[in-house]
């Protein structure tokens, strides 16, 4: 397998590209959902809630936040999936992930305390088969042994018990609720007929969809999927998608996430952009260099800037506390993204857009 010699602008372009962000935008959520493999669903909603603003970015003013609950709730298209983190993946990936959702919990600690609980996962279960879909406060906790914790979980038994068994692929989240999630019995969630693809097989095929879905990652990332490469003005390999290599480019400009899976990775960010991002939201204010929620700005195949934004919906109005340019804007640059932030309100319904004096 020969070693791909790839120049930094054609490693981001590769990488812009494979998320979708480039001038050919994809038409319907699906296609969105295949292609970047899961939505991440994170609470913070300073500008938007970060699969909708994920997905407008993709597919622009044609898509609306009941989109993605249509395909997890009514249309089963879509599943939700908390692992470290809380994510939607299409339906049709589900089979990679059930034989390790077997196998759970790894963990020594959560094995021993879900095995000293096995009448509280059976009482659980039986609720759920009788009067399922349930939210987590209508799920008596009859646990034997409580929840061991030094942090917020201590004694949050019914909360721990939930996520395991959902982790074991024993039940699922059926729909929410606002933002609570319902549970039940993954038999009335999944598609009956599921087939389990074996472990080896299942991360193999994850590793080679992550890399699609990155166009160019570390091994460290997507294992061994696609071939060997070399990035000018980096040190050590890559891994490239064959595929999306000597493709041609058409860009555009997009105000991006902050967990935006293009800038996710912060050190391939600054390897292959040039960019620095923190998520400065946990941060005191007095420290924050860029802004709560600041929204990265990516034009053509470079990252610009941050926007640092705040829906302020009793007002109607986006208010743009700060541009911060990380090379100076000329006044296309200037005019596109102000194009985008006059986009962005009205998805979110805000007839105006201020700026800071």
């Amino acid at each position: 397998m020969r070693l791909h010699r790839i120049d930094r602008r054609e490693a981001r372009r590769i990488a812009v590209r494979a998320q979708l962000l480039d001038a050919h935008r994809a038409t319907d959520l699906l296609t969105v959902l295949d292609r970047l493999s899961f939505l991440q669903l994170d609470p913070t909603a300073a500008v938007a809630p970060s699969a909708d603003l994920v997905a407008w970015t993709r597919l622009g003013a044609g898509y609306a936040p009941a989109h993605l609950r249509q395909a997890v709730e009514r249309d089963r298209t879509a599943f939700e999936q908390f692992q470290h983190l809380a994510m939607v993946r299409p339906m049709a990936d589900l089979g990679l992930h059930l034989a390790e959702m077997a196998t759970c919990p790894e963990d020594p600690r959560r094995r021993a305390w879900l095995k000293a609980n096995d009448s509280f996962r059976r009482d659980v279960l039986d609720l759920l088969r009788a009067s399922g879909p349930l939210l987590s406060r209508e799920v008596p906790d009859t646990s034997v042994v409580p929840w061991p914790s030094t942090g917020w979980t201590n004694n949050r038994n019914v909360t721990q018990m939930l996520e395991l068994l959902a982790a074991r692929g024993e039940i699922a989240i059926a729909d929410r609720v606002g933002r609570q999630r319902r549970w039940d019995l993954a038999e009335r969630v999944y598609p009956a007929g599921t087939t389990a693809v074996p472990v080896d097989e299942a991360r193999r095929t994850r590793d080679e969809r992550r890399l699609r879905s990155l166009g160019i990652a570390r091994a460290s990332v997507v294992g061994e999927a696609g071939e060997p490469a070399q990035v000018e003005g980096t040190a050590g390999g890559w891994r490239v998608d064959p595929a999306a290599l000597g493709q041609p480019f058409a860009g555009r400009t997009a105000l991006l996430s902050p967990f935006d899976r293009l800038v996710h990775d912060r050190k391939r960010a600054r390897e292959l952009f040039d960019f620095e991002y923190v998520l400065e939201m946990y941060l005191p204010k007095a420290r924050r260099r860029w802004g709560y929620f600041a929204l990265p700005v990516l034009h053509h195949d470079r990252l610009v800037g941050k926007v640092d934004a705040t829906a302020d919906r009793p007002a109607g109005v986006l208010r743009v506390h700060a541009i911060h340019q990380d090379v100076p804007f000329d006044p296309a640059v200037t005019a596109a993204v102000d194009a985008e932030l006059a986009a962005l309100a009205s998805w979110l319904d805000l007839p105006t857009v201020t700026h800071a004096p």
